[in-house]
């Protein structure tokens, strides 16, 4: 092989058997994505009145898949693709053992499997299975058992993930022990920590409570204690999805602008930041909740007002590393390097949009993290409006954007149309101005969410920013044009797999301008930044838990706490040992005359 072709080997060329599990974790998630979109397009036009395909009683079951395919699928199936391109490329090294790669992506797989079935199933009642329960699934909802057993694989099978990305940083460092941690699998190593700690106690919830309470072991659960473990992990798992678009922003982006990264050191400090502060704020959810204290509330809101800070430092290190690649390119005057970025390329336009979107998400955010104005906007339909700005546009539209990148790397099949791409991107963004800002204003309405009927016999909505009917049409507009976009992403990336293979197609990551020996050797102390996260974790969460126990039970106040099946096992116990008992009762007895 020549050196010009060397030079231009590509990360499947390095990596054949990791690109291929890439390849398939992104084409999982890209699947769930598709029935994410097909279930939210129903959802829209039902909700709004324009199309009613389906009964109201079946809302909730579109509802649960709607939530669960593109919050927990798509995201997740997308993070363990992106990071184990993100961990090979940058130890450069292939993983440890690809059978153990193979096996958590097919865990993943059958865990979600599982949980799709029984959502779907209730689409069906002569199967006597449903899990309508919505993404929140905490109690006292209650879904099938298959429902709680696939999540409890897929987490664990995620876990499995992380532990092989672990491994291979580890077999990394015994070559390398006086090398700082390359950037992205820093990152990668920080998200996985974050994820472990918040992921354990939703998966406590499933299986000490949920899963025994849906298979009849116990009579009841504890709903305060469900909700509270399930908003431990349901915060945090926002930047769970969030980190990977972080690590796009802060490696990639830069680079099809034409620069690089401008602080090394700055990026490790915000997924630090994220470590230690995404998972202490779950309570700001529950700001409503009677069976927790306002002190607890408070501290909380407190501590989800730090969040602002990595935040802020990603957005002046972003923003800071496309400058620079746009004076690379020719840019200046004080805005006029704007016009110098490269708009036409799919991949920057869209995360560029995706991050400006966020910049949206997060003043939306701030209302619901503050305690006195969340009292207003709690449940209503502003709260769906703000994570569509998140989850739904800084991360779902930075991985649509950036599998434009990626994509010819790991395949070495050219998109079939960067045109298309291009258009793509941008009527994702106008469908979600549009129904993200008809959200908001219907939330300041009070209007409600999770419901099938937002409309009240005898009740009227207040008329502000347009009347209720004009931004139900706003919510149905822009929520058609998401879902014709996402047809002409998957329609794109299926084009592009008939593609030819060519060769040329690598794409090299150049280092930041201030490097990481410019950052203290003491970010890389992932055991110390664990240790202070599990500190601040107790700190949030110990008295608040000990409260929720002592005020309702472990398991819930009143009689039945007991698992339903010791019952009678305690009868047969008693029953046995009573003769046993009295026997050794009549030795002891006669010892004791002896004696």
């Amino acid at each position: 092989m020549s050196e010009a072709i060397e030079a231009e080997r590509s990360f499947v060329d390095e990596f054949p058997d990791e690109a291929r599990v890439v390849r398939a974790a992104l084409l999982s998630s890209f699947f769930a994505l598709t029935l994410g979109a097909v279930f939210g397009i129903v959802q829209t036009l039902h909700r709004t009145d324009v199309a009613r395909i389906i009964p109201s009683t079946d809302y909730y079951t579109v509802l649960t898949a709607h939530g669960v395919f593109m919050v927990i699928s798509f995201t997740i199936f997308f993070l363990v693709g992106l990071f184990t391109w993100a961990v090979t490329r940058s130890l450069n090294r292939p993983l440890i053992d690809i059978r153990i790669t193979w096996t958590w992506y097919a865990i993943m797989a059958v865990g979600m499997t599982m949980t799709g079935v029984s959502i779907l199933a209730g689409f069906f009642p002569a199967l006597d299975m449903s899990a309508d329960v919505l993404f929140t699934f905490y109690a006292p909802l209650q879904a099938h058992p298959l429902f709680y057993a696939g999540l409890a694989v897929f987490i664990v099978g995620s876990w499995i993930a992380g532990a092989d990305w672990f491994r291979t940083f580890l077999a990394w460092r015994r070559d390398h022990p006086d090398e700082r941690i390359p950037l992205q699998t820093f990152m990668v190593l920080t998200t996985m920590a974050m994820w472990y700690i918040a992921s354990s106690a939703v998966a406590a919830s499933v299986l000490l409570f949920l899963l025994p309470w849906s298979l009849g072991f116990i009579d009841q659960v504890n709903p305060t204690l469900t909700r509270t473990l399930f908003w431990f992990f349901g915060h945090p798992v926002v930047y769970f999805w969030l980190m990977p678009a972080y690590l796009l922003w802060y490696t990639v982006l830069p680079k099809i602008a034409g620069g690089r990264l401008f602080s090394d050191p700055l990026a490790r400090v915000v997924f630090v930041l994220f470590l230690l502060l995404s998972t202490p704020v779950g309570i700001h959810h529950q700001y409503l909740d009677p069976g927790i204290a306002e002190g607890f509330k408070f501290i909380s809101m407190t501590n989800t007002m730090f969040l602002l800070l990595p935040s802020l430092l990603t957005a002046f290190t972003v923003v800071a590393s496309v400058e620079y690649g746009a004076r690379q390119r020719g840019g200046t005057g004080l805005l006029g390097w704007l016009t110098d970025l490269p708009w036409r390329k799919p991949e920057f336009t869209g995360m560029m949009l995706a991050g400006l979107m966020f910049a949206a998400g997060g003043f939306s955010g701030m209302v619901n993290a503050g305690m006195n104005i969340n009292y207003m906007i709690h449940n209503t339909i502003w709260v769906p409006g703000h994570f569509h700005l998140t989850v739904g546009t800084a991360v779902a539209l930075t991985f649509m954007a950036a599998t434009y990148w990626i994509w010819p790397q790991i395949s070495n099949k050219p998109i079939y149309s960067r045109p298309i791409g291009l258009f793509q991107v941008v009527l994702w963004f106008v469908g979600m101005a549009l129904m993200s800002n008809a959200m908001h204003a219907q939330g300041i309405m009070g209007v409600p969410r999770r419901t099938a009927e937002p409309e009240y016999s005898g009740f009227d909505y207040p008329t502000m920013f347009g009347g209720f009917e004009e931004l139900n049409v706003q919510i149905a507009i822009g929520g058609t044009l998401l879902f014709v976009s996402t047809v002409l992403f998957i329609g794109n990336l299926v084009l592009t797999m008939g593609n030819p293979r060519v060769t040329g197609l690598a794409e090299s990551l150049p280092p930041a301008l201030s490097g990481p020996d410019d950052a203290p050797r003491v970010l890389d102390d992932l055991r110390l930044w664990v240790g202070i996260a599990l500190t601040l974790v107790v700190l949030a969460y110990a008295l608040p838990l000990a409260a929720i126990v002592r005020r309702g039970g472990l398991l819930g106040p009143g009689v039945g706490t007991y698992p339903a099946w010791l019952i009678p096992l305690y009868d047969a116990i008693i029953g046995a040992a009573t003769p046993i008992i009295s026997a050794v009762g009549d030795g002891i007895s006669a010892l004791v005359e002896v004696a």
